[in-house]
């Protein structure tokens, strides 16, 4: 009975961390920004691209920041959203790569792509992997700056 108890125990906390996790390790990155991009054609928005990690802390304070913060209207009304997880930096950094973003300055990284598929933005310095010392208004405001530089 602990035995089965303890698996059941187990099996609650996977499945909760799985649902918790902002990035989909089994995702096919290529395939979900391929189908944001006829979203984006669509709704006339620009992408913007994730690029993180669930390891990663700061990566999961602007997840929160985009569901929850004052930044969350924002993004909706202004952007389709593609996360990408890179892992260790041993996956989907060609990706990243292709338009021109190192992640050598840290994660989050992100890319806005015009929904014709030209990139418009990308992080370059390291702008938000300090996202747990930002804070909800500095978040909101690179987010605001960003959006504004995109019409």
């Amino acid at each position: 009975m602990r035995i089965l108890l303890a698996f059941t125990l187990l099996a609650a906390v996977t499945v909760a961390n799985a649902a918790s996790n902002p990035y989909d390790e089994a995702a096919d990155a290529k395939a979900d920004i391929r189908a944001a991009m006829v979203q984006a054609r669509q709704s006339r928005l620009p992408v913007l691209v994730v690029f993180g990690a669930n390891w990663c802390g700061d990566c999961q304070v602007l997840d929160m920041a985009f569901k929850t913060g004052a930044s969350a209207p924002l993004i909706h009304e202004h952007f389709e959203v593609v996360k990408v997880n890179v892992g260790k930096f041993d996956h989907n950094v060609d990706i990243a790569a292709s338009y021109g973003l190192s992640l050598q300055n840290g994660i989050p990284a992100v890319v806005v792509l015009s929904p014709q598929g030209k990139v418009v933005y990308a992080t370059r310095a390291g702008e938000l992997a300090d996202a747990r010392n930002m804070g909800d208004t500095a978040i909101y405001d690179f987010f605001a700056q960003v959006a504004g530089a995109k019409r």
